[in-house]
């Protein structure tokens, strides 16, 4: 995907957007050697805490760095070369990030991937990508291969290793690899560049107000992209203080760990949030100054009872793997609870139709310019679902908004049936055809309902001759899919609902759980 640059609109009622070009990235660059780029000046400065257990585990800087470039050296001992891809099956520990800018460290292309996967869903992403190493934690599902593996043990023993030298090249070359679900119901391999992270930079001011005192905790494990780049890569970045919950740790014991631990910014997905604020103790937090939240639309109202007993604001951003996020809300920038936010500065956002913005307070798709630094360079071996992603000047998010003069945007609904559950956008196709497997089911579909206020769940919806056991269903369905793309409940009907021309209305299946949700 080239980068070009950005068109600019007399038209002052179009839904365009352009807060000026971001700092072009340096052409000898290194997506790990610039997040540990304060990492001398911070050497005996901690880096990283892992809380919640008796005594937290502390990483300073200068250990950090040297367990990263030890890491990398010990993959080029391995037989690795530069442009290699590492497929990352690793549990909620410090393995995994260190893995992760180890890897990147020399030049090699580390794939993160979700501990909750399957082994089908693990074997397809092999076959797709050719990984020459796995970073095998042997309690994760993987399928035997003669492909080489190290284990979490081997892992620790690279950290004492003399360090590699960092890989300096083109930032446009390929830094690493995430998945997400596509539309088709396939999950794309998103490829990123090294420029991805000098893009994050958008966000220090325009979501997170974060400088090198502040103490940032993220809610989620090690391994999960949001915890990587939000909790982890831009604290260090900027030389603050990041902190992790160590595993096994519940969301009842945060209150009482950010205030031990001092913290000032607390990163987390709404259903955390909601989680917490079911304490029923006022929660005192003299040292937070605010909370950010992605991954799914926060209500004004969890906003409001975060408020009232915090004391504090939650900032909201939104994106996709596609880019990371793009439009936020910011202390130094605050928006209305009710929208996503404006789009950071350096960003250029337009709601167009048909290729075109649109005029102000009108509904389209959401869309971010080409040439941002933070898009993605497409999708492994895709290059039609590639290009159908653009429109123009104009890559295309999926999501539809309206943009008012102010630049806030405000969300209204995808424009395919992609769910979100829990902060993971999932694709219905991807879960229907795994249950379509199952021989007491003739049609099925799938769709993400709200049980309550802020909570959207997944259900499924089947026909066939007789009810089957919700248990029988559920097992089924884990035994092909990750945990977060299962349904949480099942219904039997005697029909799907469909349209004029035979298509199936997913949208149409919400009423048909309301009325069915007192019988199951």
């Amino acid at each position: 995907m080239q980068l070009v640059p950005p068109h600019h609109t007399a038209e002052c009622m179009l839904s365009v957007f352009d807060q000026g070009a971001h700092p072009p990235c340096p052409s000898s660059f290194n997506l790990a050697a610039h997040v540990l780029g304060l990492s001398e000046l911070h050497a005996e400065k901690v880096a990283l805490s892992v809380v919640g257990l008796s005594d937290a585990q502390d990483w300073t800087y200068s250990k950090l760095k040297a367990a990263v470039l030890g890491t990398g050296a010990g993959f080029l001992n391995a037989g690795l070369k530069p442009g290699d891809k590492v497929l990352m099956r690793l549990g909620n520990t410090i393995e995994f990030p260190i893995a992760y800018l180890g890897a990147i460290a020399v030049g090699l292309v580390p794939i993160p991937t979700s501990s909750q996967l399957t082994e089908p869903e693990v074997a397809n992403i092999i076959q797709e990508t050719h990984p020459a190493l796995i970073l095998r934690d042997p309690t994760l599902a993987c399928p035997v291969t003669n492909i080489q593996s190290v284990d979490p043990k081997a892992l620790q023993d690279m950290w004492f290793l003399p360090p590699a030298k960092w890989q300096l090249g083109d930032p446009n070359r390929l830094a690493y690899i995430i998945y997400t679900s596509g539309t088709s119901g396939v999950p794309r391999a998103v490829m990123h560049a090294h420029r991805a992270i000098w893009a994050r930079q958008m966000m220090f001011k325009g979501w997170y107000d974060i400088g090198d005192t502040d103490r940032l905790m993220h809610a989620g494990a090690f391994n999960w992209t949001y915890t990587l780049g939000t909790g982890l890569m831009d604290p260090w970045t900027v030389g603050a203080t990041a902190l992790i919950p160590a595993d096994g740790v519940t969301p009842d014991r945060f209150p009482e760990i950010m205030k031990q631990n001092e913290v000032t910014i607390f990163a987390a997905a709404p259903g955390v949030y909601r989680k917490i604020l079911k304490l029923p103790e006022k929660l005192i937090l003299p040292k937070l100054r605010h909370g950010i939240s992605a991954g799914e639309k926060m209500s004004p109202e969890l906003h409001e009872r975060w408020t009232a007993k915090t004391s504090t604001q939650v900032f909201e951003a939104f994106g996709m793997s596609e880019v990371s996020t793009f439009i936020s809300s910011s202390p130094v920038n605050p928006t209305s609870p009710e929208n996503l936010g404006r789009p950071q500065t350096g960003r250029h956002v337009a709601v167009i139709d048909q290729g075109v913005p649109v005029t102000m307070n009108t509904e389209g798709t959401i869309a971010l310019h080409r040439s941002d630094p933070g898009l993605m360079l497409g999708y492994l071996n895709a290059p039609e679902a590639t290009a159908a992603r653009m429109s123009g000047e104009w890559f295309l998010t999926g999501d539809r908004g309206a943009m008012d003069a102010d630049g806030q945007i405000t969300y209204l609904g995808r424009v395919d049936d992609m769910m979100n559950a829990g902060g993971y956008r999932v694709s219905p196709i991807e879960v229907e055809t795994a249950l379509m497997g199952h021989v007491g089911i003739t049609q099925c579909a799938v769709v993400d309902i709200e049980v309550r206020k802020d909570a959207r769940l997944i259900m499924g919806f089947y026909t066939g001759p007789t009810p089957l056991e919700p248990s029988e269903l559920d097992d089924y369905a884990k035994s092909r899919l990750a945990g977060y793309k299962c349904p949480r409940g099942y219904f039997h009907v005697d029909a799907l609902p469909t349209g004029p021309n035979g298509k199936l209305l997913r949208r149409a299946l919400r009423p048909i759980y309301e009325a069915l949700n007192g019988q199951a």
